[in-house]
């Protein structure tokens, strides 16, 4: 039996199409996501009347991981849709770190450091906040 992380147990065309069916399901998942949270904030704040002369921001809990977590967990409309928001951008990040591994596969070094380097800038440029 091949060894389910050897070039033999992966064709090249595996490793695209399965690349593409998560890139695919990733935004499915992340739509049905928003899509389930928009109908519970509206459902909850539809009738609601917008004040235009004053602005509100985002609440501050779901501005974090844990607070759209713990949201989510009490079905609270808006952390929902932040939840989805958080999925579609973990989507390409998970493309990217599985693309480190096929390429490690294929013993393409070259490939694996440079797909490392982008993945090192995405991850440090949003967990330190240096962007605002």
């Amino acid at each position: 039996m091949k060894q389910l992380f050897s070039k033999g147990f992966w064709q090249e065309r595996d490793v695209e199409m399965f690349i593409g069916q998560q890139l695919r399901w990733g935004v499915i998942t992340a739509s049905v996501i928003a899509f389930v949270g928009g109908i519970i904030y509206l459902a909850n704040h539809g009738g609601d009347v917008p004040a235009y002369h004053v602005f509100n921001g985002a609440p501050e809990y779901v501005r974090h991981l844990p607070g759209i977590f713990h949201g989510a967990a009490r079905f609270d409309g808006m952390a929902i849709i932040q939840l989805g928001v958080v999925v579609l951008l973990a989507t390409p990040i998970t493309r990217i770190a599985f693309s480190v591994v096929a390429f490690a596969m294929e013993k393409d070094r070259l490939y694996v450091v440079i797909t490392l380097l982008v993945l090192s800038i995405i991850i440090f440029s949003i967990f330190s906040g240096l962007g605002g």
